[in-house]
């Protein structure tokens, strides 16, 4: 099929709630997309944060591979061995003790504020209010949207699940405030990706986890898009010396395959018991299989190392750009989570960016987002960089 054919039957048969550009991806190869019409592309948005170690990876393609030949699911009322190994390696890397393995974002948010309300409710008197961040993401579902503090993914689904109030991102302060005694948790992303690519300042996690062990809460954090290498490190809290109560992945856990999980502490899983919670895909062998071997890339192949790397040979250029084009208010980000802010709307500039084979996003309306895979290599990272430099001098 072509292009037009792919967007034809597309437009015809699925549900428009999408805003899509014109292109039909067939085919990936290490930071390279290729559409229906065999025209190639430079990927500096890895599918939302997902294809963290590229297209077609040679040791998850192998996995999948393999795995798909023995077992493609098997039920939660039984055991299966790659969902043992994931959950091995993602305890051995990390504060958890303990796994629960989902589908997606959403779902493995929806677990973390289960695992609170629970937890308030056995251990601390009762307590069910999660505090969260305006500007945050945290999934789609009604849960989540009621968490998310963005009207506009709320807006048509009212009324909102209750539990929920809204603080200022990255103010200690403003969060101490608004605890109160049915607090029992605050959840928060330690870089705002949806809100903006908003890092917070400097001992702003440490700040909440000494307010959480104040005032005796849980501190759960959304890692959906920073985790799994993103920022440099394994995981974004870990920049911050700190231990979360529960952790939230997906996304690039898979390497392109849905998977989600929520980490937590032996003690605090205690709260969700047998028949509490469950997901029939969740575990799923294929999945799980094709998380191990992105766990052993990021380890073995130094991907953390190539992250900071890159991301700080971006910046560099990034802030070089801004100093010259006045359209640039700020850039932010952390490794290879990148946020150029702008004095415009941003998406006429992604679909010019698209147009000379860069694929790039936009976020909060006005902040052009580069997520590119961790396994960038320096000569991929400047000639991505020349076509978003071209576009923005043009548009400027």
């Amino acid at each position: 099929m072509t292009n037009r054919e792919i967007i034809e039957a597309t437009d015809r048969t699925q549900v428009g709630v999408y805003a899509r550009y014109p292109v039909a991806f067939v085919r990936g190869q290490g930071a390279r997309l290729w559409d229906a019409d065999g025209k190639s592309y430079l990927d500096f948005f890895t599918g939302l944060a997902v294809n963290n170690l590229g297209h077609a990876h040679p040791r998850v393609v192998g996995a999948i591979r393999e795995q798909a030949e023995k077992l493609l699911h098997a039920s939660n009322v039984y055991y299966n061995e790659p969902a043992a190994r994931l959950g091995t390696a993602l305890t051995a890397s990390s504060f958890a003790d303990r796994v629960f393995f989902c589908n997606s974002g959403a779902e493995a948010n929806e677990a973390a504020i289960k695992l609170a309300r629970r937890y308030g409710a056995r251990q601390l008197d009762g307590r069910y209010e999660i505090l969260t961040s305006y500007g945050s993401f945290h999934g789609r579902t009604l849960a989540t949207i009621s968490a998310t503090a963005q009207e506009k993914y709320q807006s048509g689904f009212q009324p909102l699940l209750q539990g929920f109030r809204y603080v200022a991102f990255g103010d200690v302060e403003a969060m101490a405030r608004a605890v109160r005694d049915e607090t029992v948790a605050i959840l928060v992303e330690p870089i705002q990706g949806e809100g903006g690519v908003n890092v917070p300042p400097d001992g702003y996690l440490r700040g909440l986890r000494e307010l959480c062990d104040r005032k005796r809460l849980l501190l759960l954090l959304d890692e959906v898009q920073v985790g799994m290498g993103r920022t440099g490190t394994l995981f974004a809290h870990e920049q911050e010396a700190i231990r979360p109560d529960v952790v939230t992945l997906a996304k690039a856990l898979g390497g392109g395959v849905p998977i989600g999980a929520m980490l937590t502490t032996e003690t605090i899983a205690t709260a969700l018991d047998v028949g509490a919670h469950g997901s029939t895909f969740g575990g799923n062998p294929l999945a799980c299989a094709a998380g191990v071997a992105v766990l052993e890339a990021i380890r073995e192949e130094r991907l953390l190392e190539n992250c900071r790397n890159l991301g700080a040979r971006i910046r560099e250029r990034l802030a070089r750009l801004a100093a010259e084009l006045p359209m640039i208010r700020a850039v932010r980000g952390r490794g290879l989570i990148l946020g150029i802010e702008i004095d415009r709307p941003g998406r006429p500039l992604v679909a010019a960016a698209l147009e000379r084979g860069l694929v790039i996003n936009t976020t909060a309306e006005t902040v052009i987002r580069l997520l590119p895979p961790l396994n960038l290599t320096a000569a991929e990272a400047d000639e991505g960089m020349a076509i978003l430099e071209d576009v923005l001098r043009t548009a400027s």
